[in-house]
């Protein structure tokens, strides 16, 4: 309105029927004001009955009242359009047209959405099938030279066994010929022919055979069979260990949708995700709770096996778990903490900056001291202003790219938020100050 004694609620000049500003006024005996055309329509539907309603109050009229026009109410809105509520229709106008366009981009943005996941799915499916056909090409090519190889090998020893059995026939013929030749001059009463004759018969030649020959009954080629098998089995394990990944890469594909953050605990809640804490990650002057839950910083060096996960120098420790998709957790803190994560191939050997965390574009860390909060990424610092508390939560959306840091003790209030592009999974990681503790806590 013009001015600001003169405010009214809109709803004062709607029709509670068509919910619209009221058109030619009407008002009836029970006192509420109607459009004339719509109060009309709803007692032309109680002709029948001859008992008229008030569409707000219920109360019933008989005969059915005559209407006029309400002159006060038509002046009245005539003037509020004049002074004020019209440039308030208008803007209410314009607000509705630009959620339109809005959301029709949206729908349109959508439907782009629809059709790129139908052509990514198309040419995912004609692409594996020529892959798999082609693996069936080359199998089915290498059990062709496989079965050619064998009746190659076949051949040469069919060969080179009949060759040696017709010279081994042909030595059994020439034997018998001379036994029988033998035979007939030991008959011979010709003692002059037997002395002539005896000496080229008795004579053997020497056999040009091995002496002696090995059967392998059923054995030459099962070796082949035994080596194929070997060959099967593998690509059995091959294919079954790949499927389980390329299944889990299927399932993996997802629309990145909007999801706001949650604003209440309870949505916090349903993000909440168990974390511990990784022995083998842990520097040897941290020491771990037996749930692997809460992490001091002590003097002494604990008794750790050597692993190459672990932090030599900074006195770190990163999560068992990795962190995928939304999640929610939160750390009680006694003294200097930063609360932190780092995809898995920071740098764990030194001091130096790759393995710090914050000082490096593996790793995003809030530094948590007893008056101020520092945020760390790759070196650069930033200050965050935000009322202390012993506990920070932190809310992970990984594929949205969202890590969100808050001060949390009877209110929430949030400390730092970034956006950017995780190309990893992440693990939580805490930072222990001398004299200091921390503990992921099971968020209730």
């Amino acid at each position: 309105m013009a001015e600001k004694g003169d405010q009214l609620d809109r709803k004062s000049f709607s029709c509670s029927i068509c919910l619209d500003l009221l058109k030619d006024p009407v008002t009836i005996p029970c006192g509420h004001s109607y459009c004339m055309d719509c109060i009309k329509t709803h007692w032309d539907g109680e002709d029948q009955k001859g008992i008229y309603s008030c569409p707000q109050c219920r109360k019933t009229f008989i005969p059915r009242p005559v209407l006029e026009k309400s002159t006060m109410l038509a002046d009245l809105l005539g003037k509020l359009k004049k002074t004020g509520l019209g440039r308030e229709l208008e803007v209410s106008r314009q607000e509705i047209q630009q959620r339109i366009q809005d959301r029709e981009k949206d729908v349109k943005l959508l439907q782009q959405e629809v059709e790129a996941i139908n052509h990514s799915a198309d040419t995912t499916v004609e692409d594996s099938e020529k892959i798999f056909t082609q693996l069936i090409h080359l199998i089915q090519k290498r059990s062709s030279d496989v079965k050619q190889q064998i009746r190659s090998q076949q051949e040469t020893e069919v060969r080179r066994v009949k060759e040696l059995q017709e010279k081994l026939e042909q030595e059994i013929t020439e034997l018998k010929r001379r036994d029988a030749e033998l035979k007939q001059l030991s008959h011979t009463e010709d003692h002059t022919q037997f002395l002539h004759n005896y000496p080229s018969l008795s004579a053997l030649s020497e056999s040009t055979h091995s002496p002696s020959i090995n059967i392998r009954p059923l054995t030459h080629f099962e070796d082949v069979t035994a080596a194929v098998s070997e060959l099967r089995d593998k690509l059995q394990d091959i294919l079954t260990d790949r499927w389980t990944d390329i299944s889990l890469t299927v399932t993996d594909v997802d629309v990145l949708l909007p999801q706001p953050e949650p604003k209440s605990r309870a949505g916090f809640l349903r993000c909440s995700c168990e974390i511990t804490l990784d022995p083998n990650t842990a520097h040897t002057q941290l020491l771990l709770s037996e749930e692997n839950r809460k992490v001091t910083k002590m003097y002494q060096h604990q008794f750790y096996s050597s692993h190459p996960d672990r932090f030599t120098a900074k006195l770190q420790v990163l999560s068992r778990e990795s962190l995928t998709g939304r999640c929610y957790w939160e750390v009680e803190m006694r003294g200097d903490v930063s609360v932190a994560v780092a995809y898995k191939n920071i740098s764990r050997a030194g001091s130096g900056n790759e393995c710090g965390f914050g000082y490096n574009n593996k790793s995003w860390t809030l530094d948590c001291y007893e008056d101020s909060y520092e945020f760390y990424y790759n070196n650069i610092r930033t200050s965050i202003s935000g009322p202390r508390s012993s506990r920070v939560g932190v809310y992970l959306d990984h594929r949205a790219g969202i890590l969100s840091f808050y001060s949390v003790s009877e209110t929430r209030t949030l400390l730092h938020r970034v956006q950017t592009t995780f190309t990893q999974p992440l693990y939580a990681g805490l930072w222990i100050g001398p004299g200091s503790s921390a503990e992921l806590c099971k968020v209730k």
